[in-house]
């Protein structure tokens, strides 16, 4: 019997060399019936795949002038070349993994059968024979390929002959096309450490913090022996498994004659001398800190919308060089904090500023008073609260400053008169409260309100009501305009991802039982029987976004995205095009300006932010506009020089909603509220900008044409975003404008007008352009260095002290 098992034991053990030594030869000498062609397909192509793809880097977010900020990885690997590893770290790996390394082909034809033997009389798998050139490719299987599919990771680790035979077979392939160093470097490159840690950079960086070409001989054996267990002989889990496989590696280094015994014995002796902590890169936003946490995470929402996804970002290398300054970060970090303490329950205090241009508006900084983080019990947040829908309950008075501009866009001039009764009672909107007239209509009312005070003259310039911010001017305003135009003026100016939000301040869910939620804030007022209470902003509002509207004001009328990216480079340090909207003119420069001036005295004698500019002993012009909502849950204040512009919201952010109050002590939540725009959100405002100001000279704003400062009459261009571009293109025409177009890369049907320019009033034959969408964002790609490049207030005064209005808006205001 014992004899009849070893008799069938060696012919196993033949029938194993035989089919090992078919497919390993397989690409030497032809099929032999074994593999399939499209096996072998199959082998070709992991093997060209293995020359030619790199395996997933960290990338890293930098500030303006290329200092990382944060890092975004699933694996923590940065990529050296062969010649930037030490030799020690190259000895120690060969003499622990695959001694005869440099003298076999990719297979090594001894260690194999040798192994079989051995397997194949023990019954079990008790050696593997595997070269690290067979190693590489696992692992490049493994953590590359199959790095998100367990099922994959399984079966290139699964102990078969079929297994062995592919592997084999795609080693001997890349001995053909790659050196010793160049597979060697490779396979430092791909294989874990623990943890987070892949490839030989990052070891040697997380363990000693160090490079691979400083390795010393412990290190190196250390780092060595841990390739095949990284878990199991983790050095900080385990110091004292780890010291002993770093011997034995040591001891290895001197059986293949790469280390002498007496430089052995001293290596020995040496401690793990482990970095204290061991530490790799701070994964994601959080680890860009309390401060810059909320711009990182501003980024990468951006490069999300314009065509990367998020495992590309964690996985592609890229180097992301952004427009975040530091210095005016800090500066705005400390204006809110000192305002609204960080540890302020339920009220923040958020901040964007924006850089003005005709080619980009360029953030560069979101902060706010809270810190970025994941620890709610010390008041940090990962919510976006200066970038993001966060303020839940509106920005009061600023959004005057759009029916202003659609007014101007008719035809009035800042100079011209308007209404501004003490109280008003609207026959055009309904939604009024119990105390406004009916409407005749069951269970409907006017729209009525009042001013603040009763000091308002019955009427004032339209310069004068945006310094004073009456509100039944402005609604008055609305019922001579309609509120398309004054709602659509908000989008164009720059509130667009607010105004694509419904009124809870999220996207429209089709499913929600609530109308209003399943309709953007635009649908909303456009079709909710004219609801005037738009003009006093009682929705959810973007703090980002507001700031940009000023820099729009304050550009002539160009609209640019709120970009915050200055480049982004692959792992190759090739340029990759983002897919970010093109700038536009959505008003014309003329009303643009004298716009700016219309808002320049809000900073002036009865000014709603006076009493804020006068405390900061600001002295420069600019355009101002406050707002405060009502039941006093938040108030804001967006400003702008043609240096900067920059918005500040004040608002609650807790789970129990109150009134703000200000007055006789530090801001706090109260049934009651006190707050105005022009309290909190300006001073914070003023403290920020006369520091980013210091310095820089005194810049006047542009000069007002007389059609802008006495009125006159313009004609209109049609508003054709959002239509196919057949039927956009025959109302222009029709209406006297000539046409081109262009394609741009949008998830919006495809043939949709994503964009106009001009928009607003221009002469008849003047040329708009429209650009239309595709239907789809492709990945982003590396750009082509050898391309050309394609052809072309309170409400409503906003004064400290003044009592709320008379009636109020009757949109819901709540989270």
């Amino acid at each position: 019997m014992r004899a009849r098992n070893g008799v069938l034991k060696l012919l196993g053990l033949c029938l194993l060399a035989g089919v090992l030594l078919a497919g390993m030869m397989f690409p030497v000498i032809g099929s032999l019936g074994l593999v399939s062609n499209r096996a072998s397909d199959t082998v070709d192509s992991i093997s060209a795949d293995l020359v030619t793809t790199d395996p997933p880097l960290i990338s890293t977010i930098t500030d303006k002038d290329g200092t990382a900020i944060a890092y975004l990885y699933d694996q923590y690997r940065v990529l050296v070349p062969p010649d930037k590893i030490a030799a020690t770290m190259k000895a120690a790996l060969v003499s622990v993994e695959d001694r005869r390394f440099y003298e076999h082909q990719g297979v090594d034809w001894r260690g194999t059968i040798r192994a079989g033997l051995t397997n194949q009389f023990s019954g079990a798998v008790t050696q593997g024979a595997s070269t690290l050139t067979q190693q590489y490719v696992k692992n490049y299987l493994v953590h590359v390929v199959a790095r998100n599919n367990q099922v994959e990771q399984q079966k290139a680790q699964e102990q078969t002959i079929a297994r062995k035979a592919r592997e084999a077979r795609i080693a001997l392939q890349l001995e053909r096309k790659l050196g010793k160093d160049e597979i060697l470097a490779r396979y430092l490159n791909v294989v874990p450490f623990g943890s987070t840690i892949y490839g030989i950079a990052a070891a040697s960086q997380a363990y000693f913090n160090t490079t691979p070409e400083a390795l010393t001989v412990p290190q190196a054996a250390m780092l060595a022996g841990m390739v095949n267990s990284p878990s199991a002989l983790n050095p900080e889990v385990f110091p004292e498994k780890a010291l002993e496989r770093r011997n034995q590696v040591i001891d290895k280094m001197v059986e293949n004659d790469k280390l002498s015994r007496d430089a052995a014995e001293a290596a020995k002796k040496e401690p793990l001398g482990l970095a204290n902590p061991v530490r790799t890169p701070p994964n994601g936003c959080v680890g860009a800190g309390p401060e810059n946490g909320f711009f990182c995470s501003y980024v990468v929402a951006y490069l999300e919308r314009n065509g990367f996804s998020l495992e590309q970002l964690k996985n592609g290398g890229y180097t992301i060089q952004t427009t975040l300054d530091r210095t005016i970060t800090s500066q705005a970090k400390a204006a809110a904090e000192g305002q609204v303490g960080k540890d302020t329950e339920g009220i923040a205090n958020a901040m964007a500023i924006v850089r003005p241009g005709r080619d980009k508006h360029e953030v560069v900084a979101l902060v706010a008073n809270r810190d970025y983080g994941l620890k709610a019990d010390q008041f940090q947040t990962t919510y976006d609260l200066p970038s993001g829908v966060e303020n839940k309950f509106g920005a009061g008075s600023v959004y005057k400053v759009f029916t202003a501009a659609a007014a101007m866009e008719k035809g009035m001039g800042i100079e011209n008169n308007m209404a501004t009764p003490n109280s008003h009672v609207s026959r055009v909107f309904k939604g009024g409260g119990e105390k406004c007239p009916s409407t005749g209509e069951p269970g409907t009312r006017w729209y009525c309100l009042g001013n603040a005070t009763s000091n308002y003259p019955p009427q004032m310039t339209l310069q004068t009501a945006l310094q004073t911010s009456p509100n039944t001017g402005f609604v008055i305003l609305e019922e001579q305009l309609g509120l398309d135009p004054v709602v659509d003026m908000a989008a164009r100016l720059g509130m667009r991802e607010t105004m694509a939000t419904n009124i809870a301040g999220t996207r429209p869910d089709p499913k929600a039982k609530d109308k209003s939620l399943r309709i953007s804030q635009t649908e909303f007022y456009k079709s909710n029987g004219g609801n005037a209470s738009f003009t006093l902003s009682p929705a959810p509002v973007s703090t980002l976004e507001l700031a940009n509207v000023a820099a729009t004001v304050m550009s002539g009328g160009v609209w640019c995205p709120p970009t915050p990216i200055i480049k982004v480079l692959d792992r190759n340090g090739e340029g990759v095009p983002v897919n970010e909207a093109p700038c536009e003119q959505v008003v014309a420069e003329g009303l643009a300006n004298g716009l700016a001036t219309g808002m320049s005295k809000d900073d002036q004698g009865a000014g709603t932010a006076a009493l804020a500019a006068r405390n900061a002993k600001w002295a420069r012009p600019m355009l101002g506009k406050t707002g405060t909502t009502e039941d006093y849950k938040s108030a804001a204040f967006i400003g702008a020089t043609p240096d900067y512009a920059a918005s500040v919201q004040t608002f609650n952010d807790g789970t129990n909603p109150r009134g703000i109050c200000v007055n006789g002590g530090p801001p706090r939540l109260c049934r009651d509220g006190d707050i105005y725009g022009g309290t909190v959100p300006a001073r914070t405002w003023f403290d920020t900008m006369t520091k980013v100001h210091e310095g820089l000279p005194v810049r006047e704003l542009p000069p007002v044409e007389d059609r802008y400062r006495k009125g006159g009459k313009e004609i209109q261009i049609p508003e054709v975003v959002g239509k196919q571009v057949n039927d956009a293109t025959r109302i222009l025409e029709e209406a006297g404008y000539k046409v081109t177009t262009s394609n741009r890369n949008s998830e919006q049907a495809k043939g949709t007008v994503v964009s106009q320019t001009p928009r607003g009033s221009a002469l008849r034959g003047t040329v708009v352009t429209l650009l239309v969408s595709t239907g789809y964002v492709p990945p982003p790609q590396p750009a082509d260095p050898t391309a050309q490049p394609p052809p072309a207030e309170p409400p409503p005064s906003g004064r400290p002290g003044d009592p709320p209005q008379i009636t109020i808006p009757t949109e819901p205001s709540g989270r």
